[in-house]
């Protein structure tokens, strides 16, 4: 333990490799992150063997985001209590049996409540990740085990397509596109067996109470963004999804005002208050929201473009993004050696590729050639790719760089919950931005008008970074 007195930060003498323990870590991890987006791909097949409505088939989706989204939090909250390790175990165990509820569903509604249930399995391990790799790497180490981290999130935003793709191509034992669930199985049990030997059993804050008021309100607030922002595209934006949103104001400042509070009393917060007065952490949850707003809902309409715009199949589809990861891996191996150097430096070097690479794939996507192949966008593919690769290991440990260990828990589930509400706004606004223009336009002009958002998002991006750096020169003088 450390001098601090901080049990959360103890490395415990046996403690396992912790590359071994990460790599089961982000395993766990990567098969949420291809779930979010590997549905998609199946939904068509999904519709036509279970007869669902469309409304059924949102559902598919937003039964996921929405138990997902409103567990982050709580939940990181819940492994700083009762254990990180043994909460990581129960998410993998429970999103793994939800798993095969998904594959057998034998109607659309138990498949929708098999994916509720898969997404609190994931709220309930993925806040952990981070938690746990956050206090088991010494801070020397910490920059390349969030380089990692990095790869894997976003090889996840691209791998799900592929692999959803490959797997209905293939038809395996002819069920269809229940392989997308059932292929979690098999990882779902290496993690927890493996797990079970290999990450380390850190000690908890057993004595925290729960702010449960707190959980509610959290809940309530989450819900009133994301509900509205995922169905409101589809049901076109009726009266209350407007209300929704207007509610998310007063229902938030309850929440900050029930932690302040309990901040005066001495008790615990499920938001500790003194995460909300680092500058760091604010400024870095608010690059992550953006930034996690402006890829998925860039690949959900790249792949559109693609597969009806072009004729792709779903395979052809996914390997049109391979370069995307190729480049995150660069990237991230290149970050991963600057440690704990230069953090908002090279956040701003991502973002600045970034900025650049969107704008060269949102003129060549608006101008497509006529002999259109796969790897056609491959050159600003790669450079988006290698933009994020070099800003998400820093941008993590800007988020997480003063945070003690107790409440890491909190810290992470935060910031991964704002992550999930970035997304989805992002994929409402980019979605709504490319529909506008495809019946007037084409194609090739409602995604060159679509990605005029992720430009303006890593702007916005350079803009804070440039202030924060402006205010930081201010205090120094």
């Amino acid at each position: 333990m450390r001098p601090d007195g901080d049990p959360m930060t103890a490395i415990p003498e046996k403690t396992p490799n912790p590359w071994a323990a990460t790599v089961l870590l982000l395993m766990g991890n990567f098969m949420n992150l291809i779930d979010v987006s590997i549905v998609n791909v199946a939904l068509p097949s999904i519709r036509d063997a279970l007869q669902a409505s469309e409304t059924q088939i949102e559902w598919i989706s937003a039964a996921y985001v929405m138990t997902f989204a409103v567990g982050l939090l709580p939940c990181g909250r819940f492994g700083d209590k009762l254990g990180r390790r043994r909460l990581f175990l129960w998410g993998v165990t429970m999103f793994t049996l939800a798993s095969a509820l998904c594959g057998f569903a034998p109607n659309v509604e138990v498949l929708i409540a098999s994916r509720a249930l898969q997404g609190v399995g994931g709220a309930m391990m993925v806040p952990q990740v981070m938690a746990i790799m956050h206090v088991i790497f010494r801070p020397e180490e910490k920059a390349r085990a969030f380089a990692l981290a990095g790869v894997i999130i976003s090889l996840g935003a691209v791998t799900g397509p592929l692999l959803g793709g490959l797997l209905i191509t293939v038809d395996l034992w002819g069920l269809d596109w229940r392989p997308i669930f059932l292929v979690n199985l098999p990882f779902g049990i290496i993690v927890v067996l493996g797990g079970l030997r290999l990450i380390p059993r850190l000690i908890p804050e057993s004595a925290m109470r729960i702010d449960w008021l707190g959980v509610f309100l959290f809940a309530s607030a989450i819900s009133l963004v994301v509900l509205p922002v995922v169905e409101g595209p589809l049901l076109g934006w009726p009266s209350w999804t407007i209300a929704a949103l207007a509610l998310t104001l007063p229902v938030a400042a309850l929440f900050l005002r029930r932690q302040a509070s309990l901040e005066r009393q001495g008790r615990e917060q499920l938001l500790p208050v003194m995460l909300l007065k680092d500058r760091g952490f604010l400024s870095g949850i608010l690059i992550v929201m953006l930034h996690f707003s402006a890829i998925p809902g860039m690949f959900l309409v790249y792949a559109i473009y693609l597969q009806t715009g072009f004729d792709f199949t779903p395979l052809q589809s996914g390997l049109a993004t391979a370069p995307f990861p190729l480049g995150v891996m660069t990237g991230s191996y290149i970050t991963g050696r600057f440690g704990t150097r230069w953090i908002p430096g090279r956040i701003a070097l991502g973002a600045g590729i970034l900025l650049c690479g969107m704008t060269w794939l949102r003129h060549m996507v608006g101008n497509p050639p006529a002999d259109l192949h796969l790897w056609t966008f491959a050159p600003p593919l790669a450079i988006n790719g290698l933009g994020m690769g070099l800003a998400i290991s820093p941008l993590f440990q800007l988020v997480l760089r003063d945070v003690p260990g107790r409440i890491a828990g909190a810290a992470t589930g935060t910031m991964q919950a704002l992550q999930q509400v970035g997304a989805a706004i992002g994929i409402a606004i980019v979605s709504g931005l490319f529909f506008v223009r495809l019946q007037q336009d084409g194609y090739p002009q409602a995604l060159n008008h679509a990605l005029g958002y992720q430009v303006g998002v890593f702007a916005t991006i350079l803009s804070i970074l440039a202030l924060r750096w402006i205010l930081m020169r201010e205090r120094r003088a």
